[in-house]
């Protein structure tokens, strides 16, 4: 009787650590959707975020299984429409994506925040014998409301930013 009720309690003690990580691990944000940039809400670097890469832009974010597709789609100075397709690994992997026209490589890491709501990427991009590093937290703020916070190292120092997107 009392190995009965031994093996009860440990069985009872296993799932009561095995329930738990199974809901945290599904209760992750999905970011899933196409998103509008919208520059009411949004913070923009002083000296035009256009030319320092920074430029608002639609944003299409497929998230299936364990990867992250994002497209990026914006109107360069001249009017030319640009997308760009990266992947992300949401398990902590190294990714690597290649530049627009071909021109470089850059190197992420997706990490999930602790409680599963906000994602961090941290790329790191080197052209001309230097090498970039920018670090994009993003969460949902409201069902419909996406918020990236992007801190870039450039030559003049650091620039942080927030660019804030609605679900179409």
């Amino acid at each position: 009787m009392k190995t009965k009720i031994l093996g009860i309690l440990a069985f009872a003690v296993i799932i009561g650590f095995i329930v738990p990580a199974t809901v945290n691990a599904q209760a992750k944000a999905n970011f899933s959707g196409s998103w509008v940039f919208n520059a009411s809400k949004s913070d923009q670097p002083q000296g035009g975020g256009q030319r320092a890469g920074f430029g608002g832009g639609d944003i299409v974010a497929r998230q299936e299984g364990n990867t992250l597709t994002v497209e990026r789609t914006r109107t360069t100075q001249d009017g030319q429409t640009v997308t760009m397709t990266m992947k992300y690994d949401l398990t902590g992997k190294e990714t690597v994506n290649t530049g627009m026209g071909g021109r470089g490589e850059s190197k992420s890491v997706a990490t999930w925040s602790a409680d599963g709501k906000s994602l961090t990427i941290t790329t790191s991009r080197t052209f001309n014998d230097r090498t970039m590093t920018t670090k994009e937290t993003w969460t949902l703020t409201a069902p419909n409301s996406l918020t990236i916070s992007t801190t870039m190292s450039t030559p003049n120092g650091e620039v942080t930013i927030k660019r804030v997107y609605d679900k179409k």
